[in-house]
């Protein structure tokens, strides 16, 4: 059954480095995406790619001296690498140095000049290299760049620009009347309050201060702003033609249905990328999601800290399917995820090889154990109370796709697998309910076991379907280890929507010969094995990016008043642990205090600490740290504090919570 088209976007990916994991998943999320969609049946066109031009790539080319090609060359193939590394099905990865795209570029930009859409000018205000991005002194956060936070620089230089305020009035309709345009709601708001009701300002879409872009092809010292470039690859890898020759690909696909992208590229892409199709004459994308951002939970990623986690260190210690798994599971529709190493392990042991892994390897072990690997479905035999347990698994069964179809179409990624691993669980609970073991004890309940397993059997077929999108070399497996093709997503949308529950349990191939060996699907894996590996590759990566070494000879050091000398014993009465940060929150209100949900040993406690000009919560969540837990509590701000968080201070105010040197347990002592 054709659905329709289903024209799908990630961002390109700036080829400034090679992306790290909080980048990487991204293309993952549009992957699962286009997978169900297709399955779905759709008929998909997903494309990726990467964004080439630009100042930093200039000076990044310069730094390590090499032409800026060569430059973009390497870092693309690296990161299209890690795209298939990632077992992403892309139908097409563009380059913005891909010559039909820049002279595309080059159409555009002189068709929005001879319409008067663009003028010459000149540019003065303060410039973010990073971003590339001019920015007004009232626009600034604290002198700095409002996007990024980094230093700016005062810069002017002539420039042409686009006149955005000419199709303001009509993207606010256009927004108002598509409420779907923009997702999450959060984020149409703030573009709307934000930039386009107080009033949009023209756009800079030249510059001068450097080569590497595409240049104006009819003045030739400016070259084109890396967004007008950058944008335009969505209709340009589809066969967009500025002349009007358009190809047939893009009449097919065009507007695209999903664009999916950062939630820091948000203003870009719902401002200024529907505006230039405004005035192109082009339709505008149907939808355009700004995802939460992956973030790592023991503190910010860095090379010289040497702790940037890659999709390849994930893959390395969990395999490829299993990373799938985190990063779409760990990420909420609205709000930032957050992935730590302890998360990622528990994960693998209780999601992963306990409630899949473990449900496939106990059923196909057990149909070889009393059927010889057959696996029947009798139907005979079924008392009263044994119908209702089968029922009910049916009925799971048979409502899963429909769960799963309606999370997506919200695209809500996590909530859909959270579905169907319900159905996974609802599997095992069937086996506590049915007990093949006691069962197999009665030789005349012997087609009731038959029955049992081939209901388990159906049922992990069904999920493993549907799983197939989000982790599909694991559906894959199951597949073949059960010796039955996936069940096509027709018949289970056929029999959801019939409430069929009879089709619903037969989808299994009665008669089937499961294999004779089950495979492990995913092996348990030990938290303290799995740290100490990540504490080495740190370890490696930080001598590797010639961090220097603290030395005590020029080490800068800090004053303090001495206070009272105490005894051994005044000692003694302070108890200091490790702890776990869970959760951390802003205490509203305060400028100060942030809010720990801290897990010391086999407790958790509530902590208020005064260090919120130095830490973003997400920063400390999955950090461990030094807690004096015997502190009395007391209130602060009209909430409890349950213990105190130990921090280092120096003499200009810079602030580090105090965290052990290596992996330690939560609760262990310190002392």
């Amino acid at each position: 059954m054709n659905k329709g088209k289903y024209y799908i976007t990630t961002a390109i990916a700036y080829t400034s480095g090679v992306p790290h994991i909080g980048n990487s998943y991204e293309i993952v999320l549009a992957d699962s995406i286009a997978r169900f969609k297709r399955k779905d049946g759709y008929d998909v066109f997903f494309q990726t790619g990467t964004d080439e031009h630009g100042q930093k790539i200039e000076l990044k080319a310069q730094e390590t001296g090499v032409t800026p090609k060569a430059y973009v060359d390497r870092v693309a193939g690296e990161i299209r690498r890690i795209c298939d590394a990632l077992n992403t099905s892309y139908d097409k990865f563009i380059r913005t140095t891909d010559d039909y795209h820049e002279k595309q570029v080059q159409k555009i930009f002189k068709k929005l000049y001879e319409q008067g859409d663009i003028y010459k000018g000149y540019y003065e205000g303060m410039y973010c290299t990073p971003c590339e991005s001019f920015w007004t002194e009232s626009q600034l956060v604290d002198g700095k760049c409002p996007d990024c936070g980094r230093e700016v620089k005062a810069a002017k230089e002539e420039a042409y620009f686009f006149k955005m305020s000419k199709y303001a009035d009509k993207l606010i309709a256009h927004i108002n009347a598509h409420p779907e345009f923009i997702q999450p709601v959060s984020r149409k708001n703030e573009m709307m309050n934000n930039f386009l009701l107080p009033g949009l300002q023209d756009l800079c879409v030249s510059r001068t201060s450097y080569k590497w872009g595409i240049p104006v092809d009819f003045d030739d010292k400016h070259v084109i702003y890396v967004w007008m470039d950058a944008l335009t690859n969505y209709i340009t890898g589809i066969g967009y033609d500025a002349d009007g020759k358009s190809s047939e690909q893009y009449g097919k696909f065009w507007p695209a249905d999903l664009h999916l992208i950062g939630k820091d590229i948000i203003r870009f892409h719902t401002i200024y990328w529907p505006i230039f199709l405004m005035a192109m004459g082009e339709p505008l994308p149907k939808r355009v999601f700004g995802h939460p951002w992956l973030l790592q939970g023991d503190g910010k990623m860095s090379k010289s800290k040497g702790n940037v986690i890659y999709a390849d260190d994930l893959i390395d210690f969990f395999g490829v399917d299993a990373v799938r798994y985190f990063v779409l599971h760990e990420m909420p529709f609205e709000n930032d995820g957050v992935i730590t190493w302890d998360l990622m392990v528990e994960r693998m042991n209780s999601d992963l090889a306990n409630t899949l892994g473990n449900l496939v390897n106990r059923t196909i072990s057990m149909s070889n154990k009393y059927f010889g690997g057959k696996v029947e479905n009798k139907k005979i035999g079924v008392d009263a109370g044994a119908e209702d347990v089968d029922a009910d698994l049916f009925r799971v069964l048979t409502d899963t796709y429909s769960r799963v179809s309606a999370k997506m179409d919200e695209l809500r990624v996590a909530d859909a697998i959270t579905e169907i691993f319900t159905l996974f669980k609802r599997s095992n609970k069937y086996i506590d309910e049915t007990m093949p073991w006691a069962l197999a004890k009665d030789e005349s309940k012997r087609d009731r076991l038959a029955t049992v397993l081939y209901n388990l059997s159906n049922a992990i077929l069904a999920g493993a379907s549907l799983l197939e999108p989000y982790m599909p070399e694991t559906a894959k497996r199951i597949s073949e280890q059960m010796n039955a093709p996936l069940v096509e997503f027709a018949v289970l949308e056929k029999c959801a929507k019939e409430q069929d529950y009879a089709a619903a349990s037969t989808l299994y191939p009665s008669g089937a010969q499961v294999t004779q060996t089950p495979e492990i699907l995913f092996a348990r894996q030990d938290l303290a094995e799995v740290m100490e590996k990540v504490e080495a590759m740190f370890a490696q990566r930080k001598a590797e990016a010639g961090a220097e070494e603290e030395s005590g000879m020029d080490e800068k050091f800090v004053e303090l008043e001495p206070k009272a000398e105490i005894t051994y014993d005044d000692f003694d009465k302070c108890q200091f642990q490790v702890g776990l940060v869970l959760e951390c929150e802003e205490v509203p209100k305060s400028k100060k205090l942030l809010k720990f949900k801290i897990q010391v040993g086999g407790g958790t406690r509530q902590i208020l600490s005064g260090i919120k000009q130095y830490y973003k919560p997400e920063e400390l969540i999955g950090k461990r740290v030094m807690v004096l837990v015997n502190l009395k509590p007391r209130e602060i701000a009209g909430q409890m504090s349950e213990g105190m968080i130990l921090s280092a201070a120096d003499e200009d105010g810079n602030l580090a919570v105090m965290t052990p040197e290596r992996f330690m347990p939560s609760g262990s002592e310190i002392c």
